[in-house]
């Protein structure tokens, strides 16, 4: 057993399943892609900041969902559009497992972000008279600052877990980064302790949020339903529809990967789910999430006629 394993200083990243002669195309697309993804995001976040009547919860939840949208995918993308352009792409074992630990952070942010936004808009529907006093200034920093420490905390277990594991000759990972599915197939040590933290914690991070969301929608459509017009109606069932699609893109494919880590799912089709929620719905969000919004709109408006005024 021994004999079969090495110190591994490198790992070697097997990407994405595309014709040598596509990969060019591939490379402006991707590149497009995350411009688009950092381009909206930032804007989402200066607008916030600068302008006052964005300074509300919804939309200091929006700015950590812009921030960690943009972190999130700067875990994989620059390295993607390096790998693509190299014959070897490759990536160091200490580079490997802080891009995994920093893909968790965001990931798991991203999800409990989700959460924080439905359950704003669920008060704000479900209990305006009292939206005020219930998402207070201090409640809404609590909650960010909480979720932060607990996924950072959740990433360190992983981390940690993860380096103590002994590695065989095949430093090959199936996957266009360091995943942390991919990284336990190649593990020669007993893998059962990460399973199943990923398995039950990760199941937890995972299932419990996407119900609190689903659940928050279904109040929030059991509300308007009873009081509102046609026209309310129409417009609230056409916000939630956005939202829900945003979080089926990423729930969906996330939990197919990470709670099934023994699976036998083809490489191209974890491939494809990983993109999915890496890359896809951080570039979608600024869209659906903000820059459709009419306060956001008038924001930009606002920002930009201040500035003309000053100069």
């Amino acid at each position: 057993m021994m004999s079969n394993q090495s110190v591994i200083s490198q790992f070697f990243l097997l990407g994405l399943p595309i014709p040598p002669e596509h990969q060019h195309l591939f490379y402006i697309l991707f590149l497009a892609m995350y411009l688009t993804t950092v381009l909206g995001n930032l804007i989402i976040i200066i607008l916030i900041l600068l302008d006052p009547h964005l300074h509300t919860p919804m939309y200091l939840f929006l700015s950590n969902l812009s921030f960690s949208d943009l972190c999130f995918s700067s875990v994989t993308m620059p390295k993607l559009l390096q790998n693509m352009q190299n014959q070897e792409p490759s990536i160091t074992y200490v580079g490997c497992l802080t891009q995994m630990y920093f893909f968790l952070v965001f990931g798991d942010m991203e999800s409990f972000l989700l959460v924080l936004m439905a359950y704003d808009r669920y008060v704000a529907i479900c209990f305006p008279l009292h939206y005020t006093s219930i998402m207070s200034p201090k409640l809404c920093v609590f909650l960010i600052v909480f979720c932060w420490i607990l996924t950072m905390m959740y990433s360190i277990l992983h981390t940690l877990l993860l380096s103590r594991l002994s590695f065989c000759e095949n430093n090959v990972i199936s996957q266009f980064f360091c995943d942390i599915t991919a990284l336990l197939k190649l593990a020669c040590s007993d893998i059962y302790i990460n399973e199943l933290i990923i398995f039950v914690i990760g199941g937890l991070f995972s299932v419990i949020p996407f119900l609190l969301i689903i659940m928050s929608y279904v109040q929030i459509v059991s509300s308007i339903l009873r009081v509102s017009s046609t026209r309310v109606i129409h417009k609230v069932f056409s916000t939630c529809g956005s939202h829900l699609s945003v979080v089926s893109l990423f729930y969906g494919p996330a939990i197919g990967v990470y709670l099934c880590p023994s699976t036998n799912t083809s490489t191209v089709n974890e491939t494809a789910m990983a993109m999915m929620y890496t890359v896809v719905t951080p570039m979608l969000n600024p869209f659906i999430y903000s820059l459709r919004n009419r306060d956001m709109k008038e924001a930009l408006i606002r920002v930009l006629c201040k500035k003309k005024i000053s100069l």
